[in-house]
């Protein structure tokens, strides 16, 4: 099943589609730059934010390799180079693909139980689920973007009140208290959930559970406060490219030391 899943064809098809979005995205890394330039934005400010931008996508991208090839043992290199190219996340996929897997009679995600009916669904599943952004985003991003981007209306004070920006005086839009909410939300849940395991176990408060998660978490934390510290006190901005990549990265190297 493995050598089918690694077949010349599956190669063929997922290499076109990631050819394709490759293309498209040059596209407008050209287009955006003529585009700023047209309205006067400074050339070296636009080299240094497609400087940072190559930076936070090729750091990061050695865990989505790793993930490529933790997921290709059970589901041909192919596929998952396509999952992980295009639209997805490395937490997202491997957790569907688990999920799926469990639910179509596999014990576990290997290729020795693969079977093409198996693949089939795994794979429509982790298409269908992560299509929903993109879709939502068709009917509604129109009204959202201008939710987002806190425009005045007549209704609205001028004076400085809850949910101000004290620095500026300016009222925060709801795109500012939005992200930063649900960034809250999603480190909660994440820490909540290695907090759980860990006390949990194998039974009931048991505190034998996996510690490796929740001291990555505090490694990235720590390492991710000592690059704002050095961009913001010590004035080296430049590594505010790095901090993102380079507390992802010191923290899935903690996980292997672990």
């Amino acid at each position: 099943m493995l050598s089918q899943l690694n077949s010349a064809p599956l190669y063929l098809i997922c290499g076109i589609i990631i050819l394709f979005v490759a293309i498209v995205c040059v596209i407008f890394l050209v287009r955006a730059y003529k585009a700023g330039i047209a309205i006067g934005m400074d050339k070296a400010k636009l080299k240094r934010t497609i400087t940072s931008s190559v930076t936070f996508s090729i750091l990061p991208s050695v865990g989505i390799l790793l993930g490529v090839i933790a997921l290709s043992g059970s589901l041909g290199t192919p596929w998952p180079w396509l999952r992980l190219s295009v639209i997805g996340a490395l937490h997202y996929e491997t957790q569907v693909a688990q999920a799926a897997a469990e639910q179509v009679g596999l014990t576990s995600l290997s290729a020795a139980e693969m079977t093409p009916e198996a693949f089939s669904t795994i794979a429509l599943l982790m298409s269908i689920c992560i299509m929903w952004g993109m879709i939502l985003s068709f009917f509604f991003n129109k009204a959202y973007l201008k939710k987002l981007s806190g425009k005045k209306t007549e209704n609205d004070s001028p004076e400085v009140s809850e949910g101000t920006d004290e620095n500026s005086g300016k009222k925060q839009g709801f795109g500012d208290v939005a992200m930063v909410a649900m960034f809250i939300g999603l480190v909660s849940a994440y820490i909540g959930s290695y907090i759980g395991g860990f006390v949990s176990g194998e039974g009931l408060f048991t505190f034998k559970g996996d510690l490796t998660p929740i001291i990555v978490a505090l490694v990235s934390g720590l390492v991710m406060s000592l690059f704002i510290y050095l961009s913001e006190k010590k004035q080296m901005v430049w590594l505010e490219s790095f901090s993102i990549a380079g507390s992802m990265l010191i923290g899935m190297l903690t996980a292997i030391i672990l």
